[in-house]
């Protein structure tokens, strides 16, 4: 594990994955009321692409959700592939 941190940058709509001072990830979303994150969309730097950034973003980012008791909708397909291969996040997402 890395020790990437992800920053909530709410001006921006976006989840962001920081490396060495760079966003490396990020994952734009919307929120439908106060407690439902739409994910719509995750790209990688393509210089920092296949090092395992945006696995690391997602999971990051669902901790995140988790721990505000907030509710995801993956509409982007990296999260919802991410989330179809790590079920112990299935309790997340919203339908």
């Amino acid at each position: 594990m890395s020790d990437h941190l992800v920053h909530d940058n709410v001006a921006a709509h976006r989840f962001e994955l920081a490396v060495d001072g760079s966003v490396g990830a990020l994952a734009s979303y919307r929120m439908r009321g106060d407690d439902v994150v739409v994910v719509l969309h995750t790209e990688t730097d393509p210089d920092m692409r296949g090092q395992g950034l945006a696995g690391e973003l997602a999971r990051k980012t669902l901790e995140q959700l988790r721990e505000r008791g907030q509710r995801i909708v993956p509409a982007c397909p990296f999260f919802a592939h991410y989330i179809s291969e790590h079920p112990e996040y299935a309790e997340l997402v919203a339908h």
